[in-house]
């Protein structure tokens, strides 16, 4: 029985071992595909009139930089004929400033992309705004951790939906939200900002985004593909995840990415 524990002893340690050796896989490559990450946000408050959208191409499993797009024509018409012209700047942004952002107008986005036209339109949508942060030194799943809780008076009588994202500064850890107010119509609800790593003095950056109800399943959808894995809505999915935007020259090449236009309230809060 002991040489029978030996052996089982070295067939473990040769397999634990063996683990550590890094395999490449020879995984089949596809076409690029276009990038479009458009989202256009307007700060309460401000006149919102710089606005950039950042165009890329999707790369390969194991190549970590996207490929930035430089050579575009990124143009955002309105129904009432105002044309904004989005001047490439580096690293795939394309930018404007003189924007003109109103509540009641609908935008559409003009991609012109080697030989391909891409398009998609949408409006502004306005947000309830963030009422006070409070803090609470006995939250998250253990109750022991600090939790930051940004409070908000949703409108009553109509569907609202939200984007919360929690910047932490002195982690540089990112952390998005999103809430529908199926069951919260017109109370006041908070969101909440809460890991094991938040410590006193920490500097939190809060935005509140209005977004419309189609962002919202959207983004419900990349959140449960992708978990809590601290990336971002526009890289690679285990799936394909459509958005709004459409290749009106060629829909077969469609690209990722999504258009749409949010009013922002924004505040900061140090951890006491």
């Amino acid at each position: 029985m002991k040489y029978l524990s030996n052996i089982f002893i070295l067939f473990l340690a040769l397999n634990l071992s063996s683990c550590e050796e890094v395999i490449d896989l020879d995984l089949e490559k596809s076409e690029p595909r276009l990038v479009i990450d458009a989202s256009l946000i307007w700060f309460m408050n401000t006149s919102g009139d710089y606005q950039q959208i950042k165009l890329s191409q999707t790369t390969g499993f194991y190549e970590e930089e996207a490929e930035p797009v430089t050579d575009a024509r990124v143009i955002i018409k309105t129904d009432t004929g105002e044309e904004f012209i989005f001047e490439y700047e580096n690293q795939g942004f394309y930018v404007n400033s003189e924007f003109n952002p109103k509540f009641e107008e609908n935008y559409t986005l003009e991609i012109s992309y080697q030989d391909e036209i891409y398009s998609s339109s949408s409006s502004f949508v306005p947000v309830a705004g963030i009422d006070h942060i409070e803090q609470n030194n006995e939250g998250g799943f253990t109750a022991e951790d600090l939790e930051v809780e940004a409070f908000f008076t949703d409108p009553a009588g109509e569907d609202n939906y939200y984007l919360f994202r929690f910047s932490n500064f002195s982690t540089s850890r990112v952390s998005l939200e999103i809430y529908e107010d199926e069951f919260t119509d017109g109370n006041q609800v908070s969101a909440s900002y809460s890991n094991n790593e938040l410590a006193v003095g920490d500097e939190i950056f809060i935005t509140m985004e209005g977004i419309s109800k189609s962002f919202y399943n959207y983004l419900f959808i990349l959140r449960s593909q992708g978990g809590d894995n601290g990336g971002g809505p526009f890289q690679s999915q285990p799936a394909t995840v459509k958005g709004n935007i459409i290749n009106e020259t060629n829909p077969e090449n469609y690209p990722f990415g999504y258009f749409r236009l949010s009013e922002v309230d924004s505040t900061t809060y140090i951890v006491q």
